[in-house]
């Protein structure tokens, strides 16, 4: 079975939930038999990750312009006339932008697998014109694709009222791997932090993620000792995260790693006190669900893609003001729950994988 991805920014170590995604997903569906290619963003290629596979999946690279509004549009179109040489049986197809070509893949004559990770559209950092694009991807996603990935039933919901959309539509969620907790503290050292004594959040630097009010709900409920750290950073220099950097840079209390995985992220994780998510928008939050699995107490904005069944209502805030996730933030804090236990066999990367080609086989009518 042979299968060429569109739409991610490419793996590996490349920041983003769908990137992490792709780089956990199809290095198992190689070693399960299929031919997997995935495209990348050109844009997203330096010297330490130009190479041509990855476990088992090739790598191919397309041009793609380094500018939010028409990054993933020009990519993808590229990349279509790319895959139709290639002569896949299917091609996935990750996110409602890219999803804007989905009526192009077929009229090549192509299979198309989609995956819906999100309303992007509601997303602050985009203006009128690009959300009413995504919306337009959304759409044409529903009408188009041969069949729908959804990673949350809120995707599902969406799908069904606002499309019509019953038919060849799957659940199937993101995963997270059990980590192996590291042993060691010289990186969070060499930040000048100490073991327990810091709370944590991660992802991109967008308005969505509210890392803004975090901070500064941070220094209103002045944690005596503690240290906010903020894992991730921007994908394109823009107005907001350069207000955020230097919010952090006047501040104390707040570190900020810039993006980082391996051993780096793990002693972060290993060693945290508390996991915050204050996103006004999330799909299904790998973050989230790799907080989890370090077994880290969490608090969440109560946005529906965060209402996971395997959380508490102490764990969730209402994403209203500064001053509410300042009241929540020092009640958790007041008490932090330490080495909690969650249930994450949903979650799991090889059920997913396994999952997954079961689509690509009902696609196929194997």
């Amino acid at each position: 079975m042979k299968i060429v991805v569109i739409g991610t920014r490419g793996i590996p170590d490349i920041q983003g939930g769908v990137e992490t995604h792709c780089e956990e997903l199809y290095p198992r569906l190689a070693a399960m038999g299929c031919d997997v290619t995935l495209i990348r963003r050109s844009c997203y290629v330096t010297d330490d990750n130009r190479i041509s596979e990855y476990k088992g999946v090739k790598i191919i690279d397309v041009y793609a312009p380094r500018r939010k509004s028409t990054e993933a549009f020009i990519h993808t179109s590229l990349a279509l006339m790319k895959a139709r040489k290639l002569k896949p049986d299917i091609v996935h197809i990750h996110a409602i932008g890219p999803a804007l070509c989905t009526r192009m893949a077929k009229m090549m004559g192509m299979k198309v697998v989609s995956t819906n990770h999100g309303p992007d559209y509601d997303r602050q950092k985009w203006g009128r014109m690009a959300k009413a694009a995504l919306r337009k991807g959304e759409r044409i996603q529903a009408r188009h694709s041969d069949h729908i990935i959804a990673i949350s039933h809120v995707i599902v919901d969406i799908l069904k009222k606002r499309h019509n959309r019953f038919n060849n539509v799957s659940i199937i969620y993101n995963g997270v791997n059990e980590p192996v907790k590291s042993t060691h503290t010289d990186y969070i050292e060499s930040l000048g932090l100490e073991k327990g004594k810091y709370v944590m959040t991660m992802g991109r630097f967008v308005p969505e993620k509210r890392f803004d009010w975090l901070i500064e709900a941070f220094q209103r409920a002045h944690f005596n000792g503690y240290k906010l750290v903020i894992v991730g950073d921007s994908d394109h220099n823009d107005q907001y995260s350069a207000q955020l950097k230097k919010m952090a840079r006047e501040s104390e209390n707040v570190v900020l790693t810039g993006f980082i995985k391996g051993e780096k992220l793990n002693q972060i994780m290993t060693n945290a006190a508390l996991f915050v998510l204050p996103s006004t928008h999330e799909g299904l939050p790998i973050s989230l669900l790799e907080a989890m699995s370090y077994n880290l107490d969490v608090l969440v904005s109560d946005i529906p893609a965060n209402r996971i069944p395997e959380l508490e209502r102490d764990d969730f805030f209402t994403m209203d003001s500064i001053y509410e996730l300042t009241h929540s933030l020092t009640r958790k804090m007041r008490k932090p729950k330490r080495g909690r236990q969650y249930d994450l066999s949903n979650y799991n990367w090889d059920n997913i994988a396994q999952q997954t080609l079961d689509v690509y086989k009902q696609v196929l009518e194997l």
